[in-house]
């Protein structure tokens, strides 16, 4: 994100895709922080919302009657689904100079843990408790990686209506306890075979949870790896295992029309 000063009273707002291609562009009023004009009424309501945000957890912010030009750009697909919204939370939040998770809990109702994705250098281990954040970097880069890929599915799957609906059920401190063992346990994974049962036990646990069909039984039977829903689940990526080629799995994908396979070390750094 790159804020410039001008003189004027208004926030010229211009966000750009990986292409250099403005995807959305705004105009908003200091006085009341008002959408003067935008290209897009959602987008636009939800920037402003950020902004009032901003100046609630900072008062000092934009106070200073000060034009400003800021452009935003992605460095993924937006269809992707890789966290443009808590990029941006993460990017406004060092911008007002307010705490990230405390603007984050303020606009969105999930764990914020994609907003501590957002500002971290490598994998790490997120705990959310009652009002307490715990956030771990570990190091997660396992002999079968070149054996996992991401895919993206191009279905954009609404995260904010996937978190109403979990809402609803609260989950115990039975399945909690599960998930916490099964995340400790993958650190622990040596082999493929290791991972792809893991990857299958953690599916069929969460499936049972929010009364979902793993997607590899909805969509990838006939897969010889292992298929993992990610985000909202069953929307915009999927991490897939092959202990085939690439160029053989990708060829079994291009034919479920996913035209987009992402070797795990060229998305994870």
């Amino acid at each position: 994100m790159k804020v410039q000063e001008l003189s004027g009273s208004e926030v010229i707002w211009n966000s750009y895709d990986q292409n250099g291609k403005k995807w959305f562009e705004a105009e908003i009023d200091l006085m009341g922080l008002d959408v003067v004009k935008c290209s897009d009424e959602a987008t636009g309501k939800y920037l402003r919302k950020l902004f009032k945000a901003c100046c609630q957890n900072n008062s000092e912010f934009l106070s200073h009657w000060k034009k400003y030009k800021v452009d935003h750009y992605l460095e993924f697909p937006l269809e992707w689904g890789l966290g443009s919204s808590s990029t941006l939370i993460y990017n406004m939040a060092g911008w007002a100079d307010v705490n990230p998770y405390h603007l984050y809990f303020d606009v969105e109702d999930g764990s914020g843990y994609d907003v501590a994705c957002a500002g971290a250098e490598g994998p790490l281990l997120y705990t959310l408790g009652d009002g307490s954040i715990d956030l771990s970097e570990i190091d997660f880069s396992p002999a079968f990686k070149d054996q996992v890929y991401f895919a993206a599915l191009g279905k954009k799957v609404d995260s904010r209506e996937a978190v109403k609906q979990v809402s609803k059920q609260k989950p115990d401190s039975k399945l909690i306890s599960k998930v916490t063992n099964l995340t400790n346990k993958l650190q622990d994974l040596k082999s493929l075979s290791g991972f792809e049962s893991w990857i299958d036990e953690h599916e069929d646990l969460i499936a049972s949870y929010i009364s979902k069909t793993p997607i590899k039984k909805e969509r990838f039977q006939d897969y010889w790896g292992a298929v993992k829903s990610l985000g909202a689940w069953g929307g915009d990526m999927i991490l897939i295992t092959s202990n085939k080629p690439q160029a053989e799995t990708s060829k079994y994908f291009e034919s479920k029309g996913i035209h987009t396979l992402i070797p795990f070390k060229d998305l994870i750094l």
